[in-house]
């Protein structure tokens, strides 16, 4: 093994980049950073993002002070108070209550927006990261240790490869062929909508301080997310944070509509095909029959910012072998994107694996002790994350029969 622990991370999510800053910091360790993307505004992944008290601590764990300060400037500056339900007619339904044990202060970190988070996590990385480098295979070397090989013809020799390359999992897919996510049949609409101009449009005031989620007895679902910045991002960054470039985002909610393909009667290659507009246009005429109130909540979306994903699940998280390649993230352990479970779980995968690493490169453990022990408790919490985020899906979508099957 080389003087240095070299890391390779295969994918620049929450989970990729928060074990970047973490090891970066780690005296002994250099870590490169391989991302699919061409930049760092280049994902569709959703727009508001909740952060557990747990997903909080292990932000706290991994990033250095400044990165936090900013992004808690930026985070939502208020908290769900109350999640108000309703069926399609406006009739209110049960919903669960929200617990947090956190107070409120200005250093809190509880609702973020996912892109203005991705560009705080790319801030202060530099060279650490790479973009438009799609993962194509690795090789064990002669030493013991993993080259990754990418589409551009390049690649990186490193003591550990992390696969923390999302559900879809190129590096999975080579350590575990066939191991993949079950496909739930559950459809979701994305949506930003401009809070601004969804109220001047419109929309209907009981939505301005709350979460809304409609069940529908149709067999269709919507949700609408209020992200309300604390701070704007570029006024939070010119003052915390000068040159750093942050995205402008005016406030908005979240919206998401979630219907199974079964009662689409469209196939995925159509669906995933149609533009924001159409999107937009098919989730208002499943939605015709709604209340006036309910109805036009998607009348106000922004079409560039509107896009289909299917919901995806690992059956069960079982550990990869003990070695020099790491699952991270929903490589390991894809959920629902319900209340932002797995991305915290990610975060949470970051901490413990730095943890883990920082150890091998004192001397302190063997690399397949280290990761042994890194399994072990990932796959403990990460079985309660799958189980929490379909508790949460079925909840929201219980005319939906999510359970895993064996």
């Amino acid at each position: 093994m080389n003087a240095r622990l070299r890391v390779l991370v295969i994918g620049g999510g929450p989970g990729g980049l928060s074990l970047a800053h973490a090891l970066r910091s780690t005296a002994g360790v250099d870590v490169a950073v391989y991302e699919r993307d061409v930049s760092a505004y280049g994902r569709q992944q959703g727009y508001r993002l909740r952060i557990s008290p747990e997903g909080e601590q292990a932000l706290r764990d991994c990033l250095p002070r400044r990165n936090l300060r900013l992004l808690a400037a930026t985070a939502a500056a208020r908290r769900d108070r109350e999640i108000t339900a309703y069926d399609q007619h406006l009739e209110p339904q049960w919903a669960p209550s929200i617990e947090d044990p956190r107070p409120d202060s200005p250093e809190k970190i509880d609702v973020v927006d996912r892109v203005t988070l991705r560009q705080v996590l790319l801030g202060g990385l530099g060279d650490v990261v790479q973009f438009g480098k799609r993962f194509t295979r690795y090789e064990r070397v002669a030493d013991g240790r993993i080259t990754a090989y990418f589409e551009d013809g390049t690649s990186d020799t490193g003591d550990v490869l992390v696969a923390a390359d999302g559900s879809g999992s190129r590096v999975r897919a080579q350590v575990r062929p066939g191991d993949e996510p079950r496909d739930l049949g559950v459809r979701t609409v994305f949506a930003r909508i401009p809070m601004r101009r969804a109220f001047e449009g419109g929309l209907a005031p009981i939505h301005r301080d709350r979460f809304t989620y409609v069940i529908g007895t149709d067999g269709q679902h919507l949700g609408l997310m209020p992200m309300v910045f604390r701070t704007q991002p570029p006024a939070a960054a010119a003052r915390l944070w000068p040159g750093l470039k942050l995205e402008a985002a005016e406030d908005y909610f979240m919206g998401v509509f979630n219907v199974h393909r079964d009662e689409l009667a469209i196939d995925d290659r159509t669906l995933f095909a149609l533009s924001g507009a159409q999107l937009r246009d098919l989730v208002l005429s499943r939605t015709r029959g709604w209340h006036e109130d309910l109805r036009g909540v998607f009348a106000h979306v922004d079409p560039c910012a509107t896009f289909a994903v299917p919901l995806r699940v690992s059956v069960r998280v079982w550990p990869w072998e003990s070695g020099p390649i790491v699952g991270l993230g929903d490589a390991i352990h894809t959920m629902p994107p319900s209340g932002g479970v797995g991305a915290n779980a990610a975060v949470r995968d970051a901490s413990v694996l730095s943890r883990a690493l920082a150890a091998v490169a004192r001397g302190e453990l063997r690399m397949v002790d280290a990761v042994d022990g890194y399994q072990r408790e990932m796959t403990k919490y990460a079985n309660e994350s799958v189980d929490l985020s379909l508790k949460i899906a079925q909840w929201s979508m219980r005319q939906l029969d999510l359970a895993p099957q064996p």
